[in-house]
């Protein structure tokens, strides 16, 4: 009877010493305290009675918020930033043993390199070339926590929070910069169109019929409006011409 007490304890030792992990996790095992490797996926055996213990270590890719940040560009401007970063354990050896509590330690790594990063770009550098930022942030925090065990997948700006008053400016300085492209655009076309008139002038002064034909057209153009006036051009010979002819009239009533 002693004997199967012994038994049933022994086999109650073994089976608490039963550990199962999953697939994407590995266990960092300590014996009496010392690293002695990592164990998994599946089912592995601890010594019981607290001789060996473990640390499960999550490989899967980690989503982390960067919660919003209130810094200064490099112009002078405070601005409130969001981040998403994107990571996973590489070696979760060097993650258990060379930081403690891994997670939160790379998040306070991205805080401070996204005010860092943020703080050498003026504001239309953090507004227009994001994707250059992004990759400064990404390749700042991944030098900072390879020793760790840890990758950077990903480090992207979410949202850029404007003051008010500078987002007044920048509407004004949108303004300004379309109404000079107007102006621009309008002087172009003036400048066009007085080289084609230029141009239209040098062949009517060699052909006269069709500066009488382009007359005739104006004419013609400015009696479809239904004016009750119309003032007319004529060449000198042709005012000479009636001229004599109504002196002639006169000549002839007399």
């Amino acid at each position: 009877m002693f004997f199967v007490y012994i038994v049933a304890f022994a086999v109650m030792i073994i089976l608490s010493g039963l550990r199962t992990t999953k697939e994407f996790e590995r266990a960092v095992v300590f014996r009496l305290g010392r690293y002695v490797g990592l164990r998994g996926p599946g089912l592995l055996w601890l010594i019981p009675l607290g001789i060996e213990s473990m640390t499960r270590v999550d490989l899967r890719v980690v989503t982390a918020p960067i919660e919003q940040q209130e810094t200064i560009t490099r112009d002078s401007v405070t601005i409130r930033v969001n981040a998403v970063l994107w990571f996973h354990v590489s070696d979760p050896e060097r993650a258990i043993l060379a930081v403690e509590k891994f997670e939160y330690a790379v998040q306070q790594i991205a805080l401070a390199s996204l005010r860092n990063v943020i703080g050498q770009h003026n504001l239309d550098e953090v507004l227009k070339a994001r994707d250059q930022i992004n990759a400064l942030l990404r390749a700042s925090v991944l030098e900072s926590v390879a020793v760790w065990g840890i990758t950077i997948d990903l480090l992207e700006m979410k949202d850029v929070e404007i003051p008010q008053d500078m987002q007044r400016v920048m509407a004004m300085e949108a303004e300004a910069v379309r109404e000079k492209r107007a102006r621009i655009i309008k002087a172009e076309a003036e400048l066009e169109a007085s080289r084609m008139l230029a141009d239209a002038a040098e062949l009517m002064v060699g052909k006269p019929a069709a500066l009488e034909l382009r007359r005739m057209q104006m004419v013609a153009e400015v009696g479809a409006e239904n004016n009750s006036t119309t003032v007319l051009m004529m060449p000198a010979e042709f005012v000479r011409l009636a001229s004599d002819l109504s002196t002639y009239l006169q000549g002839e009533r007399s």
